[in-house]
């Protein structure tokens, strides 16, 4: 019988993850790095589901026995291809049967597999205890600013100087606003492979040297920051960023201002019209309509933008940076941080 393991960070380096859970499951989350090779497909999980329900576990076996049987040789090439002589380690949603049943027969074809105890969900557990309470490798520091002054654009130069970056926005694929969802899709998110996202990515962060990442709310789109990691960025360096009105016009037509997104720039509208005003809102309607980009702009961050975000801080900035020159803030930066975050 396989040996089973419990959940280590180390087992991502050394062994190929394999996960034999529905292609949903998978979808939905997924260890970092494994790879797929379901034992059963998404209906006939249901149909085994059902079977077990109703008539019991025997029953239910001996149906997923004769749905799976005759995939078992293609299922053992496809891993041990990928395997590459490598150690296996397969898991299903709690370390069940799906996962000892591959297991068992890759140990009796002479692989080397153990089973993940746990399954799945040890691996949950892992990433919420994660960031809850979350302990970061490296101070945070954490950039703000109004709409449209580039902080995206400045981690991205930031990024390239060999900075550690952990782009929140990016992964959670929503630039955080009313228009964020713009050219963006978190159809395919969920807030577990969000968290599971973040978790390699502070895993990834190098011990010591500074995490830069851009202030959010506890919301970015339709997900939620994990655990207390708003609250440690809030209690980390803060930078205010600052760029003049016609630079942050600029810059977010440049950015926003595509033929491609006006249906959803009307959607977006809409769905502020409240908060704007009818006035307000008719007014950036036809703008919009008549495809003036920059009094669009203009008018979104005067009337919206400027009103409802950073209206209050309970918090003092560090220090402030203008980012008017991305090379120069990244100049000016690097010596704030130097006289402020001792080197390891």
């Amino acid at each position: 019988m396989p040996q089973t393991v419990p959940f280590s960070e180390n087992l991502l380096d050394s062994h190929l993850l394999v996960d034999v859970r529905t292609p949903l499951e998978y979808a939905e989350d997924h260890i970092p790095g494994a790879i797929n090779v379901p034992l059963l497909t998404n209906d006939e999980r249901v149909e085994v589901g059902t079977l077990y329900k109703q008539q019991g576990p025997h029953m239910a076996r001996i149906r997923g026995l004769e749905l799976t049987a005759a995939r078992f040789p293609a299922m053992v090439a496809e891993i041990a291809a990928n395997a590459a002589s490598r150690p296996i380690l397969v898991y299903c949603w709690r370390g069940g049967l799906r996962s000892r049943t591959v297991a068992e027969i890759l140990d009796l074809t002479g692989y080397h597999a153990v089973q993940l105890t746990g399954g799945h969900k040890a691996f949950r557990q892992h990433v919420v205890e994660y960031f809850d309470p979350l302990t970061t490798p490296a101070p945070l520091v954490v950039l703000h600013g109004m709409t449209g002054i580039g902080k995206t654009t400045f981690l991205e130069l930031l990024k390239k100087r060999g900075h550690t970056v952990i782009d929140l926005e990016g992964i959670a694929c929503h630039r955080g606003s009313a228009f964020g969802a713009l050219g963006q899709t978190q159809a395919h998110l969920t807030q577990k492979s969000f968290e599971t996202a973040l978790w390699q990515e502070f895993r990834a962060a190098a011990p010591g040297k500074p995490i830069i990442v851009e202030g959010e709310s506890r919301r970015i789109g339709k997900l939620f920051l994990p655990g207390n990691l708003y609250d440690v960025m809030r209690d980390s360096i803060k930078v205010w960023c600052d760029a003049s009105m016609e630079t942050r016009v600029s810059r977010l037509t440049s950015e926003y201002g595509k033929p491609e997104y006006r249906d959803e720039m009307a959607e977006a509208l809409d769905r502020i019209k409240k908060k704007l005003g009818g006035d307000n809102h008719r007014d950036l309607m036809g703008h919009l309509e008549r495809w003036e980009m920059k009094p669009f702009m203009q008018g979104l961050m005067d009337r919206y933008y400027d009103r409802n975000y950073y209206r209050t801080r309970e918090w003092v900035e560090d220090f402030t940076l203008s980012l008017e020159d991305f090379t120069a803030a990244a100049d000016e930066l690097e010596q704030q941080l130097k006289s402020r975050i001792p080197t390891p």
